[in-house]
């Protein structure tokens, strides 16, 4: 069955979600709909290609352009359609072709080769169901929009929020969005309030990557090593983490559209609106009580939980500059996010097993042979050959 044909035949059923499957079957949107559109008027003979040959085309009968391109490729070798453009608009000026046909002359003769595109590793399609029925069972992790001081300084806050009280731990200006940066405050707001059970955060970097194994980080990684539960929600999705989008805007309202003078005066005026918002402003959804009155939490302790993987399971602690384990002494990749952890193999059959970190599902792995079973097989194969060997000795007899 052709890409097109699966596709339209799972997005026509009732309860298809077009968005989802378009991301698994890694085309646009507009794609996607331009295809279950021609299906539903035409059948299935609107998914034939149709020829996209222009009518007349000027530049295909340019033999002298083409050739000049080729030209320029083989004198700049190492020069892409960006600049090999410059460099003929200054012997044809006006007829000089675009960079996008340059690109497709280039292509065409085999001298570059079209960019595969990386499809994510990992991908939320579904909202999260999560709950929040105490204190520290969730919290919500963002970063608010950026906006500039009056003397020109980025403001972008960290915001940390207890889903369940609505109490705003904090919103601070960090010197960068970096893995660094972000732990040292969540190792501070640990300290002071405790650990919570669940932290629920975008797909946006330094929480989550989607080219990493079950989408972590190196920061996200070390929470899952502190027993909480990472709650994902879906890209493109503000909706599912509708209340901190709401605190969102009340911080656009009351602290960005009157920047301060600099970094640190913005940093004061975000601390007193946090002060005013948890100590003062009465919630509805509290029965007009305060955050403040309903933060009451269960501190739980910094520190790694310990972990048991089940019997038989091959246990390797991630080591080296790219996060490297060591099976049946070759050596695998895992992910720089694991560096320091310990993670373990289920085996699954003789070729392949199922990566787990703590109780987080990374995926299958291609595992290589044992060192036993290849000398078994060349035992084999070398006595098999022998045995051929003397089955024509004996016929040549």
């Amino acid at each position: 069955m052709s890409l097109k044909m699966e596709f339209v035949e799972k997005a026509s059923k009732p309860d298809a979600n077009v968005a989802a499957l378009c991301r698994e079957f890694g085309i646009s949107r507009e794609t996607g709909h331009k295809w279950l559109r021609r299906f539903r008027e035409q059948g299935y003979g609107g998914l034939e290609d149709k020829s996209r040959r222009p009518v007349s085309s000027p530049l295909s009968t340019a033999e002298a352009l083409v050739l000049a391109t080729l030209e320029a490729r083989e004198a700049y070798p190492r020069w892409g359609p960006k600049k090999l453009v410059e460099v003929l608009r200054r012997r044809f000026g006006n007829q000089t072709p675009s960079r996008a046909t340059i690109a497709r002359v280039l292509e065409r003769f085999g001298v570059v080769r079209r960019r595969r595109r990386l499809r994510p590793l990992s991908v939320i399609e579904r909202a999260p169901e999560v709950v929040a029925k105490a204190c520290n069972d969730v919290w919500t992790v963002d970063f608010k929009g950026w906006w500039r001081t009056r003397d020109g300084a980025r403001c972008e806050p960290l915001t940390v929020r207890d889903a369940f009280s609505r109490y705003v731990l904090c919103v601070k200006l960090v010197e960068a969005t970096t893995v660094e940066e972000v732990r040292k405050e969540f190792e501070r707001l640990f300290r002071r309030y405790g650990v919570p059970r669940a932290i629920q955060c975008d797909n946006g970097e330094p929480f989550i990557s989607v080219r990493s194994r079950a989408g972590l980080t190196r920061l996200s990684a070390w929470w899952v090593s502190l027993g909480i539960v990472i709650v994902r929600s879906r890209p493109g999705c503000p909706q599912d983490n509708g209340g901190h989008e709401r605190m969102h805007r009340d911080v656009s309202m009351d602290v960005q559209a009157a920047p301060g003078d600099n970094r640190p005066s913005e940093q004061r005026a975000l601390d007193r609106w946090r002060q005013q918002f948890n100590h003062v402003r009465p919630h509805e959804a509290l029965g007009g009580k305060t955050p403040a009155e309903f933060y009451h939490p269960e501190r739980r302790p910094m520190v790694a939980p310990r972990w048991q993987y089940p019997t038989g399971w091959l246990v390797r602690r991630v080591s080296g500059s790219d996060g490297f384990i060591s099976v049946h002494h070759e050596v695998l990749c895992v992910g720089r996010p694991f560096i320091g952890h310990h993670i373990a193999i289920e085996p699954l059959d003789g070729s392949t097993g199922r990566l787990w970190f703590r109780d987080v599902d990374l995926g299958e792995l291609q595992l290589p042979p044992a060192p036993y079973v290849i000398d078994t097989a060349c035992t084999r194969f070398l006595g098999a050959r022998s045995g051929r060997r003397a089955s024509r000795s004996e016929v040549a007899a």
